[in-house]
């Protein structure tokens, strides 16, 4: 990327943010659904190209998912990511606080030594920067039709998965999601109060919106008929700066968006990824080994198609927006 780096200093001349880098990623064989999600640096220089041979040597061996040449999922690839790294930060947290223990004499109290769990209580769950950064709670609502009793139970997320219709918006697919749904037939809800199956509603709201939203968009659909996936090129507009509105349980929720994913092909199982992230007030595209600036204006050109066939196969597949409201308190 020396030219193309050249380019792009060249480009933000004095605007070149104190401290940042704008690297490429070499691609190492349909890896761009892991170059797409996993654009960071911290080199000396401010551009060039990274190879993340290693990574994706780890990657393959934790997960025989990836370990083909195959065309991958870079929403498959963001999940287990985000859980591995849990199941790394927790294993270490562990692991320190056994040698903190074992390493400091125990608390004395009048009765002996001070035992820092009880018996039978469960321990804390460890919460990590992901937990911190991704993780928000959705709440299940189902309410009796016969006794009005709200059952509720919670569950926490790291993206939101949405089903999308053709000339639509994040909104419309948000209230789609919050939805009430009419349990009825033979999908009857079995009510604790009224010892019975029931006709009930059901919703989805979010309890606890996270510091950053990850919103993934159903781009990728079986159809039966055909007998296979199909790839919904549908137009979704998705908006600088989102509001939660209907969807969370209190109150308005304000986000910001810094990065998207995007899949460029007609299908499932071939294609390309690669992203545009915001830094400092300006867009960047990263493909692969290029980086260069876009116009903010160039963000709405990958909603996707107003019409089944066309031409432009460049569609927003993940969405990255950032809570204004913690942005502004950090």
């Amino acid at each position: 990327m020396g030219a193309a780096g050249s380019k792009l200093e060249k480009a933000l001349g004095d605007q070149f943010p104190e401290g940042e880098r704008y690297f490429g990623l070499e691609n190492f064989g349909n890896t761009c659904y892991c170059n797409s999600v996993l654009q960071i640096s911290s080199q000396k220089k401010k551009t060039g190209v990274i190879a993340p041979k290693r990574f994706v040597q780890r990657l393959k061996k934790q997960n025989e998912i990836f370990r083909s040449y195959m065309h991958q999922d870079a929403h498959e690839f963001l999940n287990f990511l985000l859980n591995e790294l849990v199941d790394i930060l927790e294993k270490e947290a562990r692991t320190s606080k056994i040698e903190a223990e074992t390493s400091s004499p125990p608390e004395k109290t009048a009765n002996g030594p001070k035992n820092s769990q009880a018996k039978g209580v469960q321990k804390e769950p460890l919460v990590t920067w992901v937990h911190k950064n991704f993780q928000g709670i959705l709440t299940n609502e189902t309410r009796c039709l016969r006794c009005e009793t709200v059952t509720a139970r919670d569950e926490t997320f790291f993206d939101l998965s949405l089903d999308i219709e053709q000339n639509s918006s994040i909104t419309s697919c948000l209230k789609n999601f919050s939805s009430t749904e009419t349990l009825n037939a033979e999908d009857k809800f079995f009510c604790d109060k009224c010892c019975s199956l029931q006709e009930a509603q059901k919703r989805m709201k979010i309890k606890k919106p996270p510091h950053i939203l990850v919103i993934h968009l159903k781009r990728f659909k079986y159809i039966e008929q055909l007998g296979r996936y199909k790839k919904l090129s549908y137009r979704v507009v998705f908006p600088l700066e989102l509001k939660l509105s209907n969807t969370v349980e209190d109150a308005d929720s304000e986000y910001s968006l810094f990065a998207v994913v995007v899949h460029v092909g007609s299908g499932p199982n071939h294609g390309h990824y690669v992203s545009l992230v915001k830094s400092y007030d300006h867009w960047l595209f990263f493909d692969d080994e290029n980086v260069e600036m876009i116009d903010e204006s160039a963000v709405q050109t990958f909603f996707g198609s107003a019409q089944e066939y066309s031409s432009n196969t460049d569609h927003g597949y993940i969405l990255f927006y950032e809570s204004l409201v913690e942005r502004k308190n950090s």
